[in-house]
């Protein structure tokens, strides 16, 4: 499909991909006025770009059209209660073997300080959770929902 290109439509596409990751910003020195928005109107009905709001984007033809695959996009993935990090971090903490607090920043990618935080008013304040922490000398200290402590020993925060 390259060769039903105009040599107008080539600039504007190739420029678009190249330099602004596929938004149409640029266009010839040469189109003015209606020549610039007939060149907009070709492109848009032949599918090459699209406009959505107020962005002008080179379309999956438009790629193609240059010879060039277009990127692939990952699908977002759509946070619900579950897949929340607070869900994770009460998940971690109800495992028998409960969690340290570097566990759940691997986990989450939070810093140590927002892991304290999430537990002292998120968890035990907002959600009324009990929260125990097991302290074993040479170890770091593991943290359970206090339901599930061994026993119910250890220091609850």
């Amino acid at each position: 499909m390259s060769s039903k290109l105009t040599p107008t439509q080539h600039a504007i596409l190739s420029h678009a991909l190249a330099q602004t990751q596929g938004k149409v910003l640029w266009f010839p020195e040469t189109l003015k006025g209606g020549a610039k928005a007939k060149a907009i109107e070709s492109l848009v009905s032949h599918g090459l770009i699209s406009q959505k709001k107020r962005e002008t984007l080179v379309t999956k033809a438009g790629y193609e059209a240059l010879g060039l695959r277009p990127p692939i996009v990952e699908p977002r993935v759509i946070r619900t209660r579950e897949t929340s990090k607070q869900a994770t971090v009460i998940g971690m903490l109800k495992r028998i073997e409960g969690a340290t607090i570097d566990q759940i920043c691997d986990a989450t990618g939070w810093q140590p300080h927002t892991v304290r935080g999430a537990f002292s008013g998120t968890l035990k304040k907002k959600l009324g959770l009990q929260i125990a922490g097991t302290k074993t000398p040479g170890a770091p200290t593991i943290y359970r929902i206090d339901s599930l402590a061994p026993g119910g020993s250890g220091e609850t925060i």
